[in-house]
């Protein structure tokens, strides 16, 4: 957040840039248990018609809400949190979330997020309310 005691309408959020890796969407299929191998195995995703093997949908959704968390500081609570897929991403993409608030009510703030990748395209955008830390 800020050094604002308390955000304001239109604060920015971010911006925080990823960068998957093979790697990560490897490990990222193994603890979650997706075994679909679009996410892991190169050659099989281009006979899918993938350029690489791509990064998970909810690994899009993490990135988003890791973004919004940093930015709540420590003790921050996600309450609530929704993103769509709207575009693909492969290892090596930079991608960039970012966002603004949109409402405060105490301390309650809700925020409108996006992905996007290093072409500008929205790879994912999210929508988030979250409880921010007393001071």
């Amino acid at each position: 957040m800020s050094n604002q005691i308390c955000p304001a309408i239109g604060e920015r959020i971010g911006p925080v840039e990823w960068r998957p890796t093979t790697i990560q969407l490897f490990r990222f299929s193994a603890v979650t248990w997706n075994s679909h191998r679009i996410h892991y195995d190169q050659a099989y995703a281009r006979t899918e018609g993938y350029p690489d093997t791509l990064v998970q949908s909810q690994l899009h959704g993490c990135f988003l809400a890791h973004t919004v968390l940093q930015w709540g500081g420590p003790g921050a609570v996600l309450l609530t949190f929704r993103w769509e897929n709207r575009h693909p991403a492969v290892p090596d993409d930079v991608l960039t979330c970012s966002g603004e608030v949109t409402a405060i009510e105490g301390r309650v703030v809700t925020c409108e997020l996006r992905e996007t990748n290093q072409d500008g395209r929205i790879c994912a955008p999210a929508w988030a309310t979250v409880r921010l830390p007393r001071n």
